[in-house]
């Protein structure tokens, strides 16, 4: 057992001890562990226990790259052992056991993998009829997963997102990435390097390379360069949009130039036992010894097709592993500098042998020993056998590119099977590829190139660069073997380690018929499990393609879609940190003892004044703008400019209803549907000029419906112009039956009696000394009047109403009084009173539809959906009182026992003196004088009398007044 005292690694303090437990038994590690590299340090192996099996398995690559670590931590499941540190008191358990890592039940199904053929699953348990949900079904889903979730636990901590935008991101800090971000800086870009690993370097931290430049200390100093180290790039979106986690954090990123460093993926050899404890990637056992200070075993074998395996040979020499052989694919003696320097150290190197068969120990807790093989001339493993006793079996037969940025950028990936090369080409033009992810596999190449690519990214971004560099040569040397599978006649030769396929079930699926790869891997779901094919995509294609009769470039890789690893949902769901908008009166609002609430990303006055009764304050609002006059600050309402010589056109195009003979002077309402012919917003349109319309929206979606018009119009062409113009004008709403007095105090230019000024008339001229636009509207069923100014004369504006209704009593009230007076008369709220399925009959609106219009968007589906009708219906309904158990918004309206609809709106009117409310009931219950049956939350049931929506001055007598 190694020693942690003894332990010397780059991300370790030794002298620091933590403990921790797995699966019950308590271990002790050193700060800066990993719980793989802890436990490792203990001589405990095994991690987990694979999906199907339930073999053994145990590291493999130490970067987070596979399934073999993924273990459980609380109710979080499926954490890379390999990443994730040990902290004091820690405890981990194993997933996907019946018992614990190292003794498992489970494993007994190892003896019955002849019975579970691949796709058996589609061939059994359908018979006999009902037996999948009777028998089957209860059983799988109780098998299936990895981890055990509470889901009565919700995740802790603490998420949320941020934003940044830079010239220059570079994914990857490896020797080309830090080139590329060094030269990028050099000319005056702003960069930021992103990499998954705890430190910067890359390969410099861990393989055996030398460097003439101290690329990491040369970045960390630069005063141009941001580094980000445990942070994933887990994916690239149009216009260089970057999701990188960070810890809790969601960082959306946007960058003028991607340089895409993300190297290779080492790949592992297909032999029998290929994935037993103690067998591992090269570049894992050097991780383990460079940055964790730990033996990965006692006597090693390696099994080499690159120069690479030699570096990870000396450095096992180096840290004192006995090492037994060293088995190269390569027939032909290839120099480099770490092979000749092996041969110095009198280890014993096999040419044209490959590892056949590993041995394990009892339980296949461990491998204990090898068989190699001489390789034919086919590349098959021969008849001359070798075996040697050894723990450990480091594999670097060659790597594939870390495509799954670089694709989901546009790339092809391609692949030569003579030269065994990969190369990418055609992703996006603001996306470069720096280093061995670009087919360079020499480290001085591979920052030479970074170098080139970084200076290129920068000349992209419009910095000087007074000379170009020119990206080195590929080398003609590649380090990949062009089919590292050696099948066994046993079996259990591991293409997949997650899904625990071997090479015949590719080839039975091949066999079966599924020639494709796409449908190779939905037959066999290789490539589908955590890893996503890291491991096995080349693997799989190699086998497809000698199956088919054809290349492996012709065969292809699957789809690389987003997201690159795992992400938390808590991650995604996170806190979003939007611009928390204010209106131009917000400090008068304060002024007045305003209650806030966030409606869109805007602060609104709820009510104003404190109190232990808030139902209070808002129904004597009510009261004032019912029997006197109100104000309200309405600056947050969308506001839209329309003009040009197709402005009509544009809106009859957009919105349902017909504007073509709508007068210079006069507002029509507005309502817009989708091409699903659900009502999505509403407002007003007033026609300014002939030309010339000034729209209004929803708060909350005014943002959503501009960016529609532009996308119809970027379709449809039309000679009009489009401009948001929220932000640019202030409004305030005056209503009650004073309002036309307080407005005549404060205007000249506008005649407002009713017989030059009648309702849904539009007039211009100055309010206050303030040029306005003012509408004779009337959103809660009073005389009102829409008065909108500049943003700047905003506080003006309010100030000089408040002022001039002084004499009359006036009061400011809040959007929960508006809403109770708007409910009271009837009118619909967008996205409260309705849903994704509403259509303007369902709301009895089709008044507001105009059938006679050629089109409009929505109109096909209107007159689809027209044809059969909904069960549904917006009604009105009331009660004499609120029932003890209350009523509130979405609880559900029931009929006969089953969901017939639910409560959008409800209120206790302070002007009525009853309860009201509009509810979605079945159309056969919509009828006046009717009966719905309302359940509250505790479950009690209450019945509703049907009632016209217009509670309120149904004759509007008030607001034409």
């Amino acid at each position: 057992m190694n020693k942690p005292t003894q332990r010397q690694g780059l991300l370790i303090d030794a002298s620091k001890k933590i403990k921790f437990t797995f699966d019950g038994r308590e271990y002790e590690g050193v700060a800066g562990d990993t719980i793989a590299s802890a436990l490792a340090a203990n001589d405990e192996w095994i991690l987990s226990r694979s999906f199907k099996y339930h073999r053994p398995r145990g590291i493999l690559t130490m970067a987070a790259q596979d399934a073999n670590t993924l273990v459980q931590i609380g109710n979080e499941v499926s954490v890379f052992a390999d990443r994730h540190p040990i902290s004091e008191g820690l405890a981990v358990r194993a997933q996907n056991v019946s018992h614990s890592a190292r003794k498992d039940r489970g494993f007994a199904m190892n003896r019955f993998s002849r019975f579970m053929p691949v796709g058996f699953y589609y061939r059994t348990f359908f018979k006999p009829k009902g037996i999948w949900e009777r028998v089957w079904e209860p059983r799988i889903r109780a098998k299936a997963g990895l981890g055990k979730l509470d889901i009565s636990k919700p995740t802790e901590g603490y998420y949320d997102k941020a934003y940044g935008w830079y010239d220059v991101v570079v994914v990857g800090a490896g020797p080309a990435g830090l080139a590329a971000a060094i030269a990028a800086a050099d000319a005056g870009a702003s960069v930021l390097i992103v990499d998954e690993n705890p430190i910067i370097g890359g390969a410099l931290s861990y393989a055996r390379v030398k460097t003439e430049r101290d690329l990491v200390h040369e970045a960390k100093v630069h005063p141009n360069i941001e580094i980000w180290t445990n942070a994933t790039c887990n994916a690239w979106y149009a216009d260089n949009w970057l999701p990188v986690i960070r810890g809790n954090r969601l960082y959306k990123l946007r960058a003028k130039q991607v340089i895409l460093a993300t190297g290779m993926i080492e790949q592992p050899s297909q032999f029998r036992n290929n994935d037993l404890p103690g067998i591992m990637q090269g570049s894992a056992a050097q991780r383990l010894m460079r940055l964790y200070g730990v033996k990965p075993g006692k006597r090693a074998i390696v099994l080499a097709s690159n120069d690479d395996a030699y570096g990870v040979a000396l450095d096992l020499l180096d840290a004192g592993v006995r090492l037994v052989a060293v088995c190269d694919l390569r027939r032909s003696d290839l120099r480099g500098p770490n092979r000749d320097e092996l041969k110095e150290r009198n280890v014993e190197i096999l040419d044209g042998w490959c590892v056949w068969d590993a041995m394990p120990e009892f339980g296949h807790k461990h491998v204990q020993a090898v068989e190699v093989a001489e390789l034919d001339a086919s590349g098959n493993a021969g008849k001359i056998r070798l075996r040697f006793d050894c723990d450990l079996v480091c594999m670097s037969v060659g790597y594939v590119p870390a495509y799954q940025l670089p694709l989901q950028a546009g790339g092809k990936l391609e692949y030569d099977d003579v030269s065994a090369r990969f190369t990418i080409s055609g992703q996006d033009d603001a996306v470069l590829l720096a280093g061995s992810v670009d087919g360079f596999f020499d480290i001085d190449a591979c920052i030479a190139d970074g170098f080139a690519q970084g200076a290129r990214a920068a000349a992209n971004c419009g910095l000087s660069i007074s000379n170009l560099p020119a990206r080195p040569a590929r080398s003609s040397v590649s380090p990949n073997h062009p089919r590292p599978i050696f099948p066994h006649p046993g079996g259990k030769d591991f293409v997949d380690f997650d899904e625990d396929l071997q090479v015949k079930d590719i080839k039975n699926a091949v066999a079966d018929g599924y020639r494709e790869l796409e449908l190779v891997k939905r037959f066999s779901t290789v490539g589908m499990g955590p890893s996503q094919g890291r491991h096995a995509a080349l693997a799989t294609a190699m086998l497809v393609s000698k199956e088919t009769g054809r290349t492996i470039s012709e065969v292809g890789v699957t789809t690389a879609r987003p997201p690159v690893t795992t992400e938390k949902i808590a991650t995604l769901a996170g806190r979003k940190f939007t611009p928390m908008r204010r209106t131009p009166m917000h400090e008068h609002h304060c002024a007045e003892g305003a209650s806030w609430l966030l409606a869109g990303n805007w602060m609104r006055p709820a009510f104003y004044g404190q109190g232990p009764d808030d139902k209070k304050i808002i129904a004597d609002e009510v009261r004032n703008a019912r029997n006197n006059v109100g104000m309200i600050d309405v600056s947050t309402l969308g506001g839209l400019d329309i003009r040009g010589p197709d402005a009509t056109e544009f809106l009859n195009r957009m919105y349902t209803f017909a504007y073509a003979k709508l007068p210079v002077g006069k507002t029509r309402y507005l309502l817009m549907t989708n091409e699903a012919g659900t009502v999505i917003d509403d407002g007003v349109a007033c026609r300014r000029g002939d030309q010339y319309f000034y729209v209004t929206a929803t708060t909350t979606g005014v943002d959503r419906i501009y960016r529609n018009m532009l996308w119809w119009n970027a379709q449809w062409r039309l000679d009009v112009d489009i401009a948001n113009v929220t932000a640019a004008y202030a409004g305030v709403n005056l209503a009650g039956p004073n309002a036309r007095k307080v407005l005549t105090k404060l205007t000249d230019d506008i005649d407002v009696s009713a017989e030059q000024f009648p309702y849904l008339a539009y007039r211009e001229g100055k309010v206050a000394g303030i040029p306005a636009r003012v509408f004779r509207v009337g959103f809660i069923g009073e005389l009102g009047y829409e008065i909108h100014v500049p943003s700047r004369y905003g506080a003006e504006l309010w100030n000089a109403i408040r002022e001039a209704g002084q004499e009359y009593g006036i009061k400011p009230f809040g959007l929960e009084a508006q809403r109770v007076m708007r409910l009271e008369k009837g009118h619909v709220i967008i996205g409260q009173d309705t849903d994704g399925m509403t259509t303007p009959e369902e709301l009895d609106m089709s008044w507001a539809v105009a059938n006679s219009k050629p089109f409009f968007i929505g109109k096909r589906s209107l007159q689809i959906r027209g044809k059969t009708l909904s069960n549904r219906k917006l009604v009105g309904f009331s009660l004499d009182r609120m029932p003890t158990s209350g009523l509130q918004e979405s609880n559900l309206v029931v009929k006969n026992g089953q969901i017939a609809g639910f409560i959008t709106s409800i209120t206790c009117s302070p002007t009525l003196s009853k309860v009201i409310g509009l509810a979605y009931a079945d159309r056969a219950d919509a009828n006046l004088g009717g009966r719905i049956t309302l359940r509250s939350s505790d479950g009690s049931q209450h019945q509703a009398e049907v009632v016209a929506p217009h509670f309120y001055d149904p004759e509007n007598k008030r607001q034409e007044m």
